[in-house]
């Protein structure tokens, strides 16, 4: 069976959507271990010491058990362009360690900072985030991402944003493109859609 990860926003000594990251767990172990103890992230979490200023990545990665913790200061790469990709990927409820898949399509960005995957002819993801995209009135989120993401979740709950099949060729009806996870608020990384090629 494959491995699979979370990465857990820290703020300020606060663990970010932890209740999310739980559930995105659970799915894992139900498609994998359903005969497991499933991981408690808050006991795993607890173990740690928990820095009380500034943002912190922490990173799990488990299979049936914990297979490693780590927790490092958070820096965000810089995003300032996009290259549509096309993409077979299937969507998925959890995160797999195994990111092959999304590394050769990260390999086709040429001199763009990262790639806006297409799935039959609809918007997906990029390679590390969620997306939402904005007409001058709302921004909506495609229907089916390659992976359901806890921001996104937070967001759909929250009434942020709107589920929609989006496809590639109605991208000129859009104005800006916000990329997200759970690691990025959403506001905190937004293109203008000519950003995209």
């Amino acid at each position: 069976m494959c491995r699979f990860f979370e990465s857990i926003k820290i703020k300020d000594g606060v663990v970010c959507r932890l209740k999310l990251h739980q559930d995105r767990v659970n799915k894992a172990f139900a498609a994998g271990y359903p005969d497991e103890d499933i991981l408690s992230l808050f006991e795993v979490i607890n173990q740690s010491v928990i820095l009380q200023s500034g943002i912190y990545k922490c990173r799990i990665v488990y299979d049936s058990d914990l297979i490693s913790l780590e927790i490092a200061p958070y820096v965000r790469h810089e995003i300032k362009s996009l290259r549509m990709v096309d993409t077979d990927m299937e969507s998925y409820s959890y995160k797999q360690e195994d990111r092959t898949q999304f590394n050769e399509a990260f390999a086709k960005r040429g001199e763009c900072d990262d790639v806006l995957l297409v799935r039959n002819g609809l918007l997906t993801d990029t390679s590390y985030s969620n997306i939402a995209l904005y007409d001058g009135t709302n921004w909506f989120t495609p229907r089916i991402p390659l992976l359901y993401g806890v921001n996104r979740a937070e967001l759909l709950e929250s009434g942020k944003l709107i589920e929609k099949d989006i496809a590639a060729t109605e991208l000129k009806n859009y104005k800006q493109i916000a990329l997200f996870n759970a690691m990025i608020e959403f506001g905190e990384l937004i293109l203008p859609v000519s950003q995209i090629f």
